[in-house]
């Protein structure tokens, strides 16, 4: 299924999703305006202040990376999608980027996305990387944040493997997930068998301790008419 995020309907609805103002993404006056802005909330659950290197997983067209561009000096954005990370790269480049907003029907708009006020994109460096497999060079990070990734992964337990290595002794670990695990992303034999919760507790505690969870609404807008409202569990870690 990972095929669906080179689609360009899906790009679009990412960059609109990640770069969009307010009322670009919802129109309606009485709608559920707390649910914007989520890439940048994540990246918020990090503890103040600067560190040296940051990693997004999962960055899809890289507004938490270039949010964490803010605080760290050095950020790699890892995504499956070339076309997301193609996005990524050229809004980094400092290109205003259009895409399309379906309206109805064949109705569309059409729309830009830009660098966020405040980033750094030197500071930024995105490729193309499997969250299963990660480059074994990619060195060692201060922090490391996965939004909504974990449950779209094949066999997540390689990635959820893999972290301990990643970070350095006190670093930070952000985890997104909405916990929709669906047998279209992974097969049910690699599914928690329990509360996504529990299971990332033990298959995490014996490298980080668990901080502070809270919960994130996000709102993807499919048509003028049709959204997605989610809301995703947020976990941060820090390595023993």
């Amino acid at each position: 299924m990972s095929e669906i995020y080179e689609q360009s309907k899906i790009v679009d609805e990412y960059l609109l999703f990640h770069y969009g103002s307010p009322e670009e993404i919802l129109e309606w006056t009485d709608g559920p305006f707390q649910a914007l802005d989520f890439p940048i909330r994540t990246v918020a659950h990090f503890s103040k202040g600067e560190v040296g290197r940051a990693l997004d997983v999962g960055c899809a067209v890289g507004r938490s990376s270039f949010e964490l561009s803010k605080t760290s000096a050095e950020v790699v954005g890892v995504d499956f999608s070339k076309a997301f990370i193609e996005a990524a790269r050229r809004i980094g480049e400092g290109e205003s980027l259009t895409y399309q907003r379906l309206e109805e029907g064949a109705l569309r708009s059409q729309l830009s996305a830009g660098l966020p006020e405040g980033s750094l994109p030197n500071r930024v460096n995105f490729e193309v990387g499997d969250a299963m497999d990660l480059s074994s060079d990619l060195g060692v990070f201060d922090r490391v944040h996965a939004a909504n990734l974990v449950c779209r992964l094949p066999e997540p337990r390689q990635f959820l493997e893999r972290l301990p290595d990643l970070l350095r002794g006190g670093g930070e670990l952000v985890l997104a997930t909405p916990c929709t695990w669906l047998e279209e992303f992974t097969d049910r034999e690699n599914w928690p068998k329990g509360r996504t919760l529990d299971w990332l507790v033990k298959e995490l505690g014996a490298s980080f301790e668990l901080v502070n969870q809270a919960d994130e609404p996000f709102l993807i807008r499919e048509t003028a008419r049709k959204y997605q409202w989610t809301v995703s569990m947020v976990t941060r870690w820090v390595k023993k």
